[in-house]
């Protein structure tokens, strides 16, 4: 008997788990497009899935070294994502003509799949506008990987514009993936990958002024950590040394945005609150003085209070961080992003 009831609190354990790992909404993506070809995608938890599952077919330029399913809090921060980069696609009923690529964040250890990503499409639906959001791969080191997703998704939402009745796609981007959506704006190839105007929510914008950690060494790696001793000389190893701790910081001054803004960089919304003290307000300031300098036309909008990581988690998902100018960051986007559709 006593077997019996601890295998019975086991299972309910388990179902109070499974349970606890949903969205606070029904809504579910129309698609899910598969950017590689994989057969792998039983590996994945996601509880949120197209209704229809298509594979783009691009081929995979580099691996992030990455096995294994993938994991997933009750939150929703979707981690260990690797051949099963992916897109959501949400379709508005009546569309305005605009779609917005979402690039959740996470330090680049996970993508916030719901706070800024699932709760950001039903907004985006109630503005009739496209949405495309991104589970992108995590770099591991490897740091071409995340913005190839990316780029892989414009060409292939570009190329389905015209069927969904889509003029103009922008990419959205939250802390890492502000980071991401920043690259995306500075490092397009062509005008096929370039976005059409950018919006960055509290993003990290450096990553060798004052960086968040995790950022920096998900996508370039630690500064030290550089070099492996066997089997060299103390004279081979400290070149070694050198050459890694000079690559580490080119690759972070290469990822250091504001620097890469040029008078082509396309419009940029920011938003973030002061007091936050995951990413410093300073990142966004930074980008925010790159791009007018360039005659950018961009929003900066400072909150005094909220921190990091509010999302689009409205009362309606959960506590609000920003509730207190939650409807004013709303009327903001909404008109900036009307704005870009005027144009």
């Amino acid at each position: 008997m006593k077997t019996k009831l601890i295998l019975l609190a086991a299972f309910v354990a388990i179902g109070l788990s499974a349970a606890a790992q949903q969205p606070n909404s029904k809504l579910r993506p129309d698609e899910t497009v598969y950017l590689y070809a994989t057969s792998d995608k039983d590996n994945t938890v996601d509880p949120v899935r197209g209704k229809k599952t298509t594979y783009a077919g691009f081929t995979m330029k580099e691996a992030n070294g990455f096995s294994g399913p993938e994991e997933i809090s009750e939150t929703g921060n979707l981690g260990n994502i690797s051949s099963l980069a992916r897109f959501d696609l949400y379709f508005p009923k009546k569309p305005n003509g605009q779609m917005v690529i979402v690039c959740p964040g996470g330090g680049y250890k996970y993508t916030s799949s719901w706070n800024e990503g699932l709760y950001v499409a039903k907004w985006m639906l109630e503005q009739n506008i496209t949405v495309a959001v991104l589970k992108y791969r995590m770099p591991n080191t490897h740091h071409t990987v995340p913005l190839d997703d990316v780029q892989n998704t414009f060409r292939y939402c570009r190329e389905h514009a015209a069927q969904w009745k889509v003029r103009q796609i922008g990419v959205m981007g939250f802390s890492a993936g502000g980071h991401l959506a920043a690259t995306t704006e500075t490092m397009y190839v062509d005008d096929v990958t370039k976005p059409d105007f950018a919006v960055l929510i509290y993003p990290v914008i450096s990553l060798e002024q004052d960086p968040h950690r995790g950022t920096r060494v998900n996508l370039i790696g630690k500064e030290q950590e550089v070099a492996i001793r066997d089997g060299k000389s103390l004279d081979e190893y400290r070149k070694e040394l050198r050459e890694g701790t000079m690559r580490n910081k080119h690759l972070a001054r290469k990822y250091s945005l504001h620097f890469n803004v040029t008078s082509s960089t396309p419009e940029t919304f920011i938003a973030l609150c002061t007091d936050d003290k995951t990413v410093p307000a300073m990142h966004g300031i930074w980008m925010y003085e790159a791009l007018i300098k360039e005659s950018i036309p961009t929003e900066l909008h400072i909150w005094p209070t909220g921190g990091h990581g509010w999302g689009f988690t409205t009362k309606e998902f959960g506590t609000d961080k920003i509730d207190y100018c939650r409807q004013e960051f709303f009327d903001c986007l909404e008109n900036f992003l009307e704005r870009q559709r005027t144009k």
